[in-house]
């Protein structure tokens, strides 16, 4: 199982947890690869996983999510684990801010997004977790 896609399962899941009309915050937790590794037949020049997600995932996000309520609260690198499994490691924790679980669903489940912008975040990526947060209690 690839643990870094957004399936469809999840997407309803989250859904039917998530109260509609409610903003969220999503919490991404990222690793990047040395490399990124494109799959056969996607068209990119070679770079690092991280230029793949700043210089490629992040504008093409940001082209497809335009006009939606959405804000990046952050995107920091993360220095040290206190409390967690010493194999696990992340490079960076970004906390975005939507509108409501809609919104963040009518951006990623789309075909637009599967074809022209997911490619990006796969080949970045060695792990990944996101994370949907309620905004307030």
């Amino acid at each position: 199982m690839n643990l870094i896609e957004i399936t469809l399962q999840a997407l309803d899941a989250a859904e039917r947890a998530i109260p509609s009309g409610q903003p969220i915050y999503m919490l991404n937790l990222i690793r990047y690869r040395a490399q990124a590794h494109y799959e056969d037949g996607f068209d990119a020049e070679p770079c690092s996983g991280r230029e793949a997600f700043d210089e490629r995932y992040r504008p093409a996000f940001r082209r497809l999510a335009a006009g939606k309520p959405l804000v990046r609260v952050l995107s920091v690198p993360l220095l040290a684990s206190l409390v967690g499994s010493p194999s696990e490691r992340w490079d960076e924790v970004a906390l975005n801010e939507y509108g409501d679980f809609a919104t963040f669903r009518s951006i990623v489940d789309t075909e637009t997004y599967r074809r022209e912008v997911a490619p990006h975040r796969h080949a970045a990526l060695e792990d990944f977790r996101l994370f949907a947060l309620a905004k307030t209690m």
